[in-house]
């Protein structure tokens, strides 16, 4: 029996949250990666709070004309600038169960080119 899409999903999503998890020095930087719209939040789950988040409706008028792609490498850019600001240097990496390509790969890039480590 073949298994859907989004069951595989959700198992990846499930294995990569066991191994993954947050904390007030290092919280998680969670991505969901909607049809259209990216939401960011760096999470302490310790605390289960969110410290930082950010997403596509924050971008200036200008910037949501850019390709999704694009607008991804921006948001990821506008979430370490937030991280940056609270103090946040460090983090670790959830993908939600994409695959490391395409909009969360821009995600991740421009958020270390801002200044972001994981």
């Amino acid at each position: 029996m073949k298994r859907s899409k989004l069951f595989r999903k959700t198992l990846r999503r499930k294995r990569i949250r066991a191994a993954v998890s947050g904390t007030a020095s290092v919280p998680r930087f969670s991505v969901f990666r909607g049809s259209k719209h990216l939401f960011l939040q760096l999470i302490d789950d310790t605390a289960a709070r969110t410290l930082v988040s950010a997403q596509e409706g924050e971008l200036s008028e200008k910037d949501k004309k850019e390709t999704k792609t694009q607008r991804a490498h921006l948001l990821g850019k506008l979430l370490a600038e937030k991280a940056l600001a609270a103090g946040i240097k460090n983090v670790v990496f959830d993908r939600g169960g994409n695959a490391y390509h395409g909009r969360i790969k821009a995600v991740a890039e421009g958020a270390r080119e801002a200044g972001l480590q994981f």
